[in-house]
């Protein structure tokens, strides 16, 4: 991997890395060379236009499928509709004006021995009857690969695909030829499939398997039967049957996700490195308080979910978790949880979100779980508490301000925002936990961004409501330990309190969430707030709205 202000050749003592500084044109392999180089400077445009720049590109432009031909078919029985491919003589070629459009109609005529077809092609000027007057000259022979129609009665093939054959081929070798499955390419403007499969198998003609390397080791290959890295490449793009092309597109599709898994691998090891700083649970502190409190019982899969996050929080090797379950599930109540364990022992906690909306929510019904555990330093703010804040991109300046103060003093022991945490102004006290909400909306390099703003290590937690298949987990989440809630909190799973009536008469309609309705565990909003405080908050808001009106 490329390290960080590095070049691509490696460390700056490297000799090599030194020579391609001072000749950035030279490429390191012939994989690496230009297609401008290997092709000139107009088919490398029409190249460019599909993303393709260099020959390993090129290589890696694999086809979008195969059509197998089959055994030839004989035109003394074509049905219309069939597709077809034949070998044929020209026997000879006209050309007459449309009739109600620019452009003309050429008509081939040729035969197989056994009868006789008309091939038709519409030329939109004279240039182009020129072109197939050249090309499919009487006493030519063809492959011609196309679907039979009609027209007046008559079957003919209509703007077929159309193969050279070497009058020195024998009958072996044309019916191998002709044989050989289709390759069909996405094209680009000015580029054709067959122009494109043609550039591909002449530049592999041109290199040594030596010269295309196995990035997955041949012990490996060999244990799981895939075809090298070369062969691959060469049956992908020059296939003999149907059943080498399925084993080169197996072969290939196993190194893209060997590379992907050693790749995390590799970064999951160098993560076990860093030190981290242990966060274990604190009896007495806000994260007990916050439980004894809770109007109902965890499920048991946040329960244990919640023990894994407790334990490695606690330890000195930094958590690399993903947390999954669907909505509802409770996954925030999870994070919460982990977050007021690091926030007991004075760090803090970052939640990124996607968007300014989600960002908001998660504030909201943060702070309707925490009530007055989340007010530290407020009036009616609990003794031992912390305080939550928000930080998004639509704030007015004054609010910035404060937030960035609050995180950076480490007044906030819950910071959450969107993009606006990864600015490079953004800094934190202590940083001990960073919570991504929908990892895939995230790349890894946003994620690292944000723990980068840590002294030491933070741990990382990332959440997600879409089902990710096992196998897609430890692919492209390779790097991450997963957690799933498969359960789902159910309905009015109260716990006795019996202060609970009392506390819920206090509780200010305004700032009960849709999803603390009903009895659901999600986000109860069970604001402990006096009754008088919440109603002059209203009536506050209610003033000031009159008053811009």
């Amino acid at each position: 991997m490329t390290g960080a202000g590095r070049g691509p050749g490696g460390p700056p003592g490297d000799p090599a890395h030194h020579g391609r500084e001072r000749w950035p044109g030279i490429p390191r392999t012939r994989l690496d060379r230009s297609l401008r180089m290997q092709l000139g400077e107009s088919a490398s445009r029409k190249y460019a236009k599909a993303g393709l720049h260099t020959v390993r590109d090129l290589l890696e432009y694999y086809p979008r499928r195969m059509v197998d031909p089959g055994q030839l078919t004989d035109l003394s029985r074509l049905r219309l509709g069939q597709h077809v491919i034949i070998v044929v003589d020209i026997l000879g070629l006209t050309a007459h004006p449309m009739r109600n459009r620019k452009g003309f109609v050429v008509s081939i005529n040729v035969s197989d021995g056994n009868g006789m077809l008309e091939i038709v092609y519409f030329a939109p000027h004279a240039n182009r009857v020129r072109y197939l007057e050249r090309r499919l000259a009487p006493g030519r022979r063809i492959v011609a690969d196309g679907v039979i129609s009609a027209r007046g009665g008559r079957l003919q093939l209509t703007h077929p695909e159309i193969d050279d054959v070497d009058e020195e081929m024998t009958d072996e070798e044309l019916l191998e030829r002709a044989s050989r499955p289709k390759l069909r390419y996405r094209q680009a403007r000015g580029l054709k499939s067959g122009t494109i499969e043609q550039t591909i198998r002449s530049i592999l003609a041109d290199l040594d398997d030596a010269e295309l390397p196995d990035p997955v080791p041949l012990e490996v290959r060999l244990k799981h039967g895939h075809l090298t890295h070369a062969m691959a490449l060469r049956a992908i793009h020059g296939p003999r049957d149907t059943h080498q092309y399925l084993a080169a597109i197996a072969a290939l599709r196993f190194e893209e996700a060997f590379v992907l898994q050693a790749a995390m691998a590799r970064r999951r090891h160098e993560a076990s490195l860093e030190p981290a700083t242990a966060r274990p649970v604190r009896p007495g502190g806000i994260l007990d308080v916050f439980d004894t409190r809770l109007p109902f019982t965890l499920t048991a899969g946040q329960l244990e979910v919640g023990a894994e996050i407790a334990q490695e929080l606690g330890g000195t090797t930094p958590m690399h978790r993903l947390l999954q379950g669907e909505v509802g599930s409770g996954k925030t109540l999870v994070a919460l949880r982990a977050m007021l364990q690091v926030v007991d022992n004075g760090g803090q906690a970052a939640l990124l979100a996607p968007t300014e909306v989600l960002a908001a929510q998660h504030e909201r019904s943060i702070r309707q779980l925490l009530g007055e555990l989340g007010e530290a330093g407020m009036l009616g703010g609990a003794t031992d508490a912390t305080r939550v804040v928000l930080l998004t991109g639509s704030q007015s300046a004054a609010q910035r301000r404060k937030a960035l103060l609050e995180a950076a003093t480490g007044t906030a022991g819950i910071v959450i925002g969107t993009h606006a945490l990864l600015q490079r102004h953004v800094t934190f006290h202590d940083l001990g936990l960073v919570v991504v909400d929908e990892q895939h909306r995230f790349g890894v390099e946003q994620r690292d961004a944000l723990r980068a703003k840590a002294q030491t290590a933070p741990h990382l937690l990332v959440m997600t409501a879409t089902p990710i298949p096992r196998t897609v987990a430890m692919t492209i989440f390779g790097d991450l330990e997963v957690s799933t809630l498969r359960q789902l909190p159910g309905r009015a799973r109260r716990r006795h309190d019996p202060h609970r009536r009392e506390r819920e008469r206090a509780v200010d309609p305004a700032d009960v969430g849709a999803s603390g309705r009903g009895g659901g565990q999600g986000m109860p909003g069970l604001r402990r707030l006096p009754a008088d405080l919440g109603h002059q908050r209203r009536g506050g808001l209610r003033r000031r709205g009159r008053h811009r009106r």
